[in-house]
Parts: C-alpha cells; structure tokens; sequence
C-alpha cells in the first residue's frame, strides 16, 4: 500500500482526474444500482474538479493518508498541518495565524471549491483537517478563477468517497490539561450519501504564552467544531449538495506577571498583573447548497452560502487593564455575509476548455463597544481616577462582485496557455473596481519535467470591519486620545504578481522542485490590534514590493519517505495611508520617506520531515516526524531608527510521532499514537511585540507529550 507522503513545493496542479476504483459488488439489482450509484458520484467529483483547476499556480497536496499519518495524525490542528507546506511562517499559536510568502492574512479558504467566507482571524479554525479527504494550498499566479484573497487558497475536499458505513471515534489529549474527543460518520442509503464530523478540544495553551514559562497564566480554551455534508443524487447528470458547519471557541488572554501600575482607579494603586481576567468568545456558523451539473460538454455549479460569525472581548471585570493601560474595551463585533458563487466549463473541441463564473456577496457587521478611559485636562493631567464610560456603535455594509472568463488552451501535446479576465468590484466605505488580466503557460517537454510561468493582477477589497473616524473624536482630552488624529479610509489592495518555476524527477520516486515570485502592490493590507484587545483592525501601506524562491526535494516509495522545502524572500512596505491614527507621527514621517519590512516578514522559512510504514505481528507501526525552522519575524529596531529594523531568533521546533495500527488496516481496527511536539523544548520568541502592526509578546510552544486512540468501523 502505497504512502502519498506531505508533498513537496510548487507541484503543478492540474485536474484530479484519477479516481479509485469503485468496490467490488455482488450480483444482483441492489448492488447494480449501489455500483451505478458509486460509479455516478465519483464521476461528478471528477467533473467539478475539472470546472476550477489551478493551472499554472503551485498546487502543495496532502491526501488523507499524508495527514493521518503525520505527527498528531486526525488531531492536528489546521494550522500545523499548514506550517508544512512551503513558504508558509508561523505567527501567533492560534489556528489561524500563518503567513503564505510573506502575506499577512489575504488567505481564502474553500470547500470543495466552493469559498466559504471566514469569521474573525485569530483564534481557531473554522473546520478541522479531519473532515477533508485531501488539503490543497495554491499559490502563485493564479488562474481567473480565484479572485479577492489571494496569497493562498487553501481548498479541502471533504471526505464523501464512502460509500458503505464507516467512521472513526477517539480521543486525544496529554501537556497542558488537554483532552479533545471526536468522532466521524459516513454511509450512503440509495441516492443519499452523507458525512458527519464533530470535535470537542479544551486546554491551557489556547493562545501563544507571553512567557517563555512552559505553562501560561490564564490561558484556558473551550471549542468545539461540528461538521456536516449531504449529497443526493438526482439524476445520472446532477447532483444537489448541502453542508455547513459551526464552531465555537472561548480563549482567557493569557497575562504576563510584572507589569508596573501606570495609573490608580477609585483610589486603588496596586494590582497584579498575572490575575487579569480578560477574554474573549467566537462563534462562526455557515451553509452551502450547491447544484451540479454534467453533460458531455459542460460543467456547471451553482452554490449559495450564508455566514454568520460573532467575537465578543471582555476586559477585566476589576479594571486592572486600566490601571496598566488607561483603557479597557467591552467589544463585539458580528457579521452576517450571504451570496452565491457559480462557475461553469465548456468543452469545445480538443484544443479548448471555456471557463466562466460569478461571485457575489454582502455583508453587514455590528461593532459595538464600551471603553472606559480617565479624563485629561488640557495640559495631559489626569482631572480624576474615576474613569468615564465611552458606548460606541458602528454599522457597515458592504457587497463584492467578482466575474471571470478564461480559456485553457492546448496548443499542442505539451503546451498548455491558460488566459482570462475578471472583473471585481468593492461597495463598502468607498466603491473601488478592477479589471485583472490572468496569463499561466504550462510546457512538459517530456514525462519528468514541467515548466510553468505566469502573471496575474490581483484586487483584494478590505475586510468590512472597519474604523469610523468619528470614532477618534469621542476620545479626545482622555487616555485613548490618538497622538495622531487621522484615519483615512481603507483601500483595495492592488497587485501584480509574477511567478515562474520547473518540477523535475530525478528517478519515479524522487522529485525537485523549484518557484520563483515577484509582487509589486499598491494599498498593501496590513492589520493592527484595536486598543487592548486580540480583535484586529486594518491599514494599507502605499507601495509594496516582495520576492521569494522556493526550493522542494520529496521522495515517495512503498515503506515511507521524506520531503524538505526551503523558501527565501522578503516583503517590503512604504507610506501608511489608511488608519493613521494606529501610530506615532515619528514612525509615519520616517515610513513615508522610506521602505520597510512588513512584520510578517521572514527572510528563511524551512519545513521537511519523513515517515515509515513497518509491518508487524500486531498490524502496522508508523514512526513519522516534522519540523518547522523560521529565521525570525520582523521587530523593533534596537537603535530606535527604523521601523520594524530588527528581527527576532532563528528558531527550530521538531515533532515527533509514533503510532501502531492494530488489525490489518486501519479503516477497521484502532490506532494508538504517542506524540510529541516540539522535541527538543527549543525556547523562542515568535515575535517580541515591538514592530508595526505588533501585539504582546508571543513565545512558541514548548516541549509536550499526548497520548491518543482512534478506533475505526
């Protein structure tokens, strides 16, 4: 049984069109109808990958097997799975903060090729990688298809090629008082077929440490993700789909001790910072109903969605943030997004595959917030410590449309031109468009070697939860007063985005791999904390540029293998337009005249690791192991100079897992595996919490050990 072990870098995408047979079936009608059944569904699966394919982007694949079988297996959080794919540099220990190419956000994410817009970033993942059959993370210059966020698309399929009763249950759980039960679900009855996934995870490391300790101060999590897909087949040549999911995460924001007292409160003067009482809840709800289509020429789908997604900060009930800060903030923000995406191929002839679609969506969020602050006189002096008490209430809708058109064209039996057009429009705080021409040439010149280059122009509206500039007046003469008073609205990033790479295999087994980017944009997006909570706002730089080169080695053979990819590059930012009032006037003259690294920036991102199949009396044991190197995000200059002039350690975190699958196979024995992250217990910053755009400290994890059992049927 072969191992699809974590691929390498820069894998040329094209359409899934191998399929696995469908099970073999005894006579009769019944198993007539269920072979034809099997056989109808997998076909339109083939179909709708056939409709998006990534063709001349960089296509990082792992399959269901790769994930099972890499250090936490079925319990890997998303966001340790992303960390192995390449040019991909870890932020904050929340699910969601990574960094494709030296981007901070600007991520979409989709389900069976279908978008599905995100809640709040930062804390937790909206689904768990078990629920996918395969992950892809794309990049490069990407086709027409993918428009707004576009840094990465990270697409799961989800795991609906079942077809008889089967699923798993388990438990996992070991540092840091953490326990995480699951379960999953799937069968088919008649033209019905579904997949259900649920999970439970609590601990004490919910969010990175602000301390090197190995256990934080306060820093407890509660979530719980529920996932479900239902598909029914109406016809030979169509399918009605519907799934959706819920997730609820509830965080303490770890405290760090130490902290000196900046200001009293209704004559308090001391107060220790380790027992803050801050936190903050989420919550994301979203559905899909996706029509399919498939005919011997065309290919069409059309889903609708719906999202709703709710954080809510709550700051110390006893006012220590004030007395640390001058300000606390009550806040919630909400969204509620709707809208539908369609696209659709057309085959004409041998030479030509037409692809067209649309995307719309609206969105209407609520920000509503209570921050106390002390009042200042007119030369800064404090009149009292009472605080005041300031309610604010701001409302934002806003709608994207994205249209696209292309043309995958072979030009002959080794030359492939992939070229569109989309057009995307922004309505929000100011109405923004843009026309992108997408180009992607494909050459094989033989059966071991693929060449790619492209180009794309990217357009990626703001998030919608934005700052009002009336919210700076109402905390003039306080504590909250911004040193400087602007807060220009927030642009569309705009890019041009470069990209070439090759893939070589040396022999069947071993391959390299290797990709080249350049980016230039204008409005770079960037983000910014909200006062005193874990809630992030954003700002654009002017100008941006960014490069990188990627390099991939992996090699694949029945008992195991092993892969290494090594990514350098850098992004570089100029002149904040947008949101001013985030900084001090010095770093805005000095970033006006001058280029800097973006925070997010790292100049070595280093991922690799291996794995072995060993067959014994007991069944099959699977050692395997990974590890992330990262040469150190951006920090404040130690002179005090320039902005974001220093950087933080060079880091190597290694994980270690061992797993014995008892009875013949997996699907219907049970697993137990011991793991261990971050083997060596190497102690580092991720960043320090100088630098624009930075919060507190963040430290990565440190060394811990789980225990986990997973029984099949």
């Amino acid at each position: 049984m072969r191992i699809l072990l974590l691929c390498t870098a820069s894998l040329l995408a094209s359409p899934a069109l191998a399929q696995s047979a469908p099970p073999p079936v005894s006579d009769g009608a019944d198993s007539d109808d269920n072979a034809a059944i099997v056989i109808t569904a997998r076909r339109l699966d083939v179909a709708r990958d056939s409709i998006d394919p990534a063709l001349g982007a960089n296509d990082f694949k792992l399959d269901r097997a790769a994930l099972d079988i890499q250090p936490g297996g079925a319990d890997r959080s998303l966001k340790g799975v992303l960390l192995q794919a390449p040019g991909v540099a870890q932020d904050s220990d929340g699910d969601g903060d990574i960094h494709i190419r030296n981007e901070h956000g600007n991520i979409q994410y989709r389900l069976n090729g279908i978008t599905v817009p995100q809640g709040y970033a930062g804390f937790g993942a909206l689904v768990d990688p078990r629920i996918a059959n395969s992950i892809e993370v794309i990049t490069g210059a990407l086709p027409a298809q993918y428009g707004f966020k576009t840094a990465g698309v990270v697409n799961m399929k989800t795991r609906t090629d079942g077809f008889d009763f089967d699923g798993d249950v388990g438990i996992y759980g070991g540092s840091n008082a953490t326990i995480q039960p699951s379960a999953t679900m799937r069968d088919t009855v008649g033209k019905l077929s579904f997949f259900v996934s649920g999970s439970y995870l609590r601990n004490d490391l919910g969010i990175s440490n602000p301390t090197p300790e190995r256990s934080a101060i306060h820093d407890r999590t509660e979530q719980a993700r529920g996932f479900a897909y239902l598909s029914y087949l109406l016809n030979d040549s169509s399918r009605l789909t519907a799934f959706g999911g819920t997730s609820y995460g509830s965080f303490q924001i770890p405290n760090s001790p130490g902290i000196p007292v900046q200001y009293s409160l209704n004559g308090r003067t001391t107060f220790d910072s380790a027992t803050l009482d801050q936190n903050q809840h989420q919550r994301s709800h979203f559905g899909v109903l996706a029509w399919q289509y498939s005919g011997d020429q065309i290919d069409v789908q059309i889903a609708p969605f719906v999202r709703y997604a709710k954080a809510h900060f709550t700051p110390d009930p006893q006012g220590g943030q004030l007395m640390f800060s001058g300000v606390d903030t009550d806040l919630t923000q909400s969204s509620l997004a709707w809208g539908v995406q369609s696209d659709a191929g057309i085959k004409l002839g041998d030479a030509h595959h037409l692809r067209m679609g649309a995307f719309f969506q609206n969105e209407h969020t609520r920000t509503d917030s209570l921050t106390r602050v002390f009042a200042l006189d007119g030369a800064g002096d404090r009149i009292s410590d009472a605080p005041l008490s300031i309610p604010l209430n701001q409302r934002q809708s806003g709608s994207t449309l994205g249209l696209y058109v292309q043309d995958e064209w072979a030009l002959s039996d080794t030359l492939t031109f992939n070229y569109g057009l989309r057009y995307d429009r922004s309505d929000a705080l100011i109405i923004e468009d843009q026309v992108s021409p997408r180009l992607g040439l494909v050459w094989k010149p033989n059966g071991r070697t693929t060449l790619h280059a492209g180009y794309a122009r990217n357009f990626t509206p703001p998030p919608i939860e934005l700052v009002a500039s009336a919210a700076l007046a109402a905390f003039d003469n306080t504590t909250n007063a911004a040193s400087v008073k602007r807060a220009d609205p927030i642009r569309s990033e705009r890019e041009h985005s470069f990209d070439v790479g090759a893939q070589h295999f040396i022999t069947p087994r071993l391959s390299l791999t290797l990709d080249l980017y350049y980016k230039l944009k204008r409005n770079l997006l960037d983000e910014e904390h909200f006062g005193s909570t874990l809630i992030q706002s954003p700002f654009n730089y002017e100008k941006s540029r960014g490069w990188g080169v990627e390099l991939g080695v992996n090699y694949e053979s029945k008992p195991g293998g092993f892969y290494l990819n090594v990514a350098t590059g850098e992004q570089k930012a100029k002149n904040i337009v947008s949101n001013q009032f985030f900084f001090d006037q010095a770093e805005l003259d000095y970033i006006a005249n001058h280029y800097i690294y973006t925070d997010h920036s790292q100049r070595w991102t280093i991922s690799g690791g291996g794995s072995l199949k060993v067959p014994n009396r007991f069944g099959e044991f699977r050692p395997s192991f990974d590890f992330i190197y990262g040469d150190g995000l951006r920090a404040g200059d130690p002179l005090g100079v320039v902005p974001n002039g220093g950087k933080q350690s060079p880091y190597l975190q290694v994980n270690l897992g061992l797993a014995q699958v008892f009875g013949e196979n997996e699907e219907k024995g049970f697993t137990l595996r011991f793991d261990v992250t971050n083997l060596f217990d190497a102690t580092y910053l991720i960043h320090d919490g100088s630098g624009v755009g930075a919060g507190q400290p963040e430290w990565g994890p440190r060394r811990a050990f789980f225990v986990g059992v997973r029984k099949s049927f």
